[in-house]
């Protein structure tokens, strides 16, 4: 059983929705040459015009020809860096997405009039914006477009079974055919790759991405972490260490947003900075919780740490227990909405001990709950009716 659950995916921020080569319109050699660096910093190779280029000839850039001689078009660049110089030159442009007006004036008090009047996204001053810059640019560099579906799953109670949804989750995206990452969030549990039943399999762990501050390349996270049952999977290894920083887990899920697709992260119960961090970054979370009185109780307590950072909270009711609270009154009385109720799979955890991980088995109410909740999710506007 599967009620309306979730909010939509939010759509990339550039012109274009695959990677390519981004656009400067400048002649100020300064400013030039702090974006040549920027580009170089993300790993991009920029055209550089003096002008719109549809409005130049086949000379009109330095490093790069006209839209129509094969070079890139004000219209065709997912991204248009305009130096503040150039403005005035720009104003004649059609209007779109990806534009930023560049500049490094910061007294300036007409640089916002001239970004209204180009249509600009942002106004970014260097040196105060290089960061930002350079994580814009390297998203071009990525094809970043629209970015990954990021559901998290968290128990409501101990027990309530929210890593075997969130593995399930996971394993019927990638049978779908979606690009999938499914990330541990908790160092406490017993690690989402021996459920999945590739504790030994190649590839990184959290440990190895504790010192992460700055970006982390979305394409180089996914190849670096272990492949199993056709999706990537972040989890721990059988170290001591169990904390990664904020600024880590923040760097580290932004990444696997930016390749598209699907992100399931397993949640800890208990919200510190590092989850919360996490949790500002999922367009859902779903928690699970037994029918049972006890069990709604403690999933309150959760329930009041997790409403405070994540956007939108929806209850899964797992299984009933005699005499139980059915699944209805469960969300009732935890405030939240109801996206549907899975029951307990007879069998489940000998097949998982086994090496099966949950939701492989299609015809299962496991596998059948994750189907129907997927669908609704990946439909065409990519967003789950509420």
């Amino acid at each position: 059983m599967v009620a309306g659950a979730g909010a939509a995916a939010g759509a990339g921020a550039g012109a274009a929705s695959g990677g390519g080569r981004p656009l400067i319109i400048t002649e100020d050699p300064v400013l030039l040459d702090d974006l040549l660096r920027l580009c170089a910093a993300a790993g991009a190779e920029p055209h550089v015009h003096h002008a719109v280029p549809e409005q130049t000839g086949a000379g009109g850039g330095s490093g790069a020809s006209d839209g129509s001689a094969g070079g890139v078009g004000w219209d065709s660049a997912p991204l248009v860096l305009v130096g503040d110089d150039a403005a005035r030159r720009v104003r004649g442009a059609p209007r779109r997405t990806g534009v930023f007006l560049v500049g490094r004036d910061l007294d300036d008090p007409l640089v916002w009039q001239r970004a209204v009047e180009i249509g600009a996204e942002e106004v970014l001053r260097l040196p105060d914006a290089e960061s930002l810059l350079v994580d814009r640019i390297a998203d071009v560099v990525e094809g970043a477009g629209r970015p990954a579906l990021a559901v998290g799953v968290i128990g409501g109670a101990g027990g309530a079974g929210a890593s075997t949804l969130a593995c399930a989750l996971a394993v019927r995206a990638a049978r779908a055919g979606e690009r999938t990452i499914l990330i541990d969030g908790d160092p406490l549990g017993g690690g989402m790759d021996v459920l999945l039943g590739g504790e030994n399999a190649e590839g990184l762990r959290w440990p190895d991405f504790a010192a992460s501050r700055g970006r982390v390349g979305a394409g180089a996270l996914e190849e670096s972490l272990p492949e199993l049952h056709a999706l990537r999977v972040l989890s721990w290894d059988r170290g001591d260490r169990v904390v990664v920083p904020p600024a880590a887990m923040r760097s580290v899920v932004a990444a696997a947003r930016r390749r598209g697709g699907v992100v399931v992260v397993d949640l800890p119960r208990r919200v510190d900075e590092a989850v919360a961090e996490v949790l500002a970054q999922l367009d859902l979370v779903l928690m699970v919780v037994p029918g049972e009185l006890r069990s709604v109780a403690a999933a309150g307590r959760v329930a009041a740490g997790v409403r405070m950072v994540a956007r939108d909270v929806r209850v899964v009711v797992r299984g009933r227990c005699p005499g139980g609270l059915d699944p209805e009154a469960v969300a009732g009385l935890l405030g939240a909405p109801l996206a549907g109720e899975v029951p307990v799979e007879v069998g489940l955890p000998g097949r998982v001990a086994e090496g099966e991980p949950p939701g492989a088995q299609g015809r299962g109410a496991l596998a059948r709950f994750c189907d129907g909740f997927w669908q609704r999710a990946l439909g065409p506007s990519q967003g789950v009716p509420a």
